[in-house]
């Protein structure tokens, strides 16, 4: 039951988290403790002698308090509809010229949020304020305090509305997506790529079970203390026959199981299981491999004749290139072990090779012969070449810098 709790968590913390209603939810909340709490200092002892000897803070005539925030609060749904509507028209842009894969990490985006639930926490801050106003005779039960502070909110407000005008109009740019993109890629790459090269996985001399793939989905990663512990548990060594990211059908071999003491029962591979994540989506904080399939896009369809914008995928081929310059010194851990650093776990992940093969062989296809993507290829993988350590790589630097080559003098022509 524990296992199916946490996975569900796993499973689910990304959507929640990156949808665009988490922070406005969060931020709203707190402005409702804010409104508690200003109401508690308003009808406090304090704050009825402090409103007594400043006749400023006191407002008399309960009419005028309902008007003020009444007022304010209309005034700032205004705001946050037209605010919201100009990040769905964005959002439709971005999805028609680019990628709806962008869509996720625009909505992602914290700032927007942030601004969004601002506004969304003084209108619930205002109107918690309207239900507390009653006509007495005498003003100093009016929340004169907290209707004050709403008005400062107010003007933070407009400010803050200003500048979110500013901040979406910058953030759609095709190469503020991009540079967006390749930082939370970069970001992935460095908290689970080093530098020390994987140790190699030797199958062992144990008898092997194959578990296939228990329904067709995405495979999205592992609970990796679940699983080093269920491994050590049950005296096994599992070895995932695909790296995270791949789409799995239902029955593929998926899993191999070396085992000491005899095979994993149906109830034990459940349990397994249970370990793994499966779901749609291509959340780059959890896989860089995303990352890079993202920015290849957008360069595919940046050169597709309905968009025909070379510059942009121009942008896209820097960011990958980047990024496998990182990828050339780093390596990301293919072993995972336990306490007394017996190997439990071993993972695949995409070669270098693969992923090149996958990301700029497609861009070379749709946009060959193109001058400005001809000579952003040439110079990009002239300075990989030059950067390159192994000697693996310089063949697959060379083919591909001579079909550039032979394309650009082909051009001249």
């Amino acid at each position: 039951m524990k296992n199916k709790f946490l996975k569900l968590i796993r499973k689910n913390y990304n959507r929640i988290t990156g949808s665009i209603a988490f922070y406005p939810a969060i931020i709203s909340i707190g402005f409702l403790v804010l409104s508690v709490l200003m109401l508690e200092l308003d009808f406090s002892p304090a704050g009825k002698h402090l409103k007594s000897q400043l006749s400023w803070l006191s407002l008399r005539d309960a009419s005028t308090a309902r008007t003020i925030i009444g007022s304010i609060a209309g005034g700032i749904i205004s705001l946050t509809v037209f605010s919201f509507s100009m990040v769905m028209i964005l959002l439709n842009q971005a999805a028609s010229q680019m990628s709806n894969r962008m869509l996720d990490t625009m909505i992602g985006n914290r700032f927007q949020q942030i601004i969004l639930g601002f506004y969304i926490g003084s209108i619930v801050y205002s109107l918690f304020l309207l239900s507390t106003i009653r006509d007495i005779s005498s003003g100093i039960y009016i929340p004169a305090l907290s209707i004050y502070l709403l008005l400062l909110l107010t003007i933070i407000d407009i400010f803050l509305f200003i500048y979110f005008l500013h901040y979406v109009t910058q953030s759609v740019k095709y190469d503020t997506i991009i540079k967006r993109i390749h930082n939370q890629t970069l970001q992935t790459l460095t908290s689970t790529y080093f530098k020390v090269r994987p140790k190699l996985f030797k199958p062992p001399d144990l008898p092997a079970q194959i578990i296939p793939m228990p329904a067709s989905d995405y495979f999205q990663g592992y609970d990796k203390k679940a699983i080093v512990h269920f491994a050590t548990n049950h005296k096994i060594i599992i070895e995932f026959l695909y790296p995270t990211g791949t789409y799995l059908l239902e029955g593929t071999p998926f899993i191999c199981a070396y085992y000491e003491s005899g095979k994993l029962t149906r109830d034990e591979i459940q349990e397994l299981i249970l370990t793994l994540d499966f779901y749609n989506g291509e959340p780059i904080d959890k896989n860089a491999y995303y990352g890079f399939h993202q920015l290849a896009e957008v360069a595919i369809k940046a050169l597709s004749p309905g968009i025909n914008d070379p510059e942009t995928a121009v942008f896209s081929i820097h960011a990958l290139a980047d990024l496998f310059r990182f990828r050339l010194y780093h390596f990301l851990p293919l072993i995972l072990t336990d306490k007394n650093n017996m190997d439990r776990v071993v993972i695949k992940d995409w070669s270098f090779i693969e992923l090149f093969k996958e990301c700029f062989y497609p861009i070379w296809d749709y946009g060959k012969n193109d001058r400005y993507i001809q000579h952003a290829m040439q110079q990009m993988l002239e300075q990989l070449k030059s950067c390159n350590q192994e000697e693996g790589l310089y063949s697959l630097f060379n083919v591909f810098i001579n079909r550039v080559t032979k394309q650009i003098s082909l051009n001249d022509f």
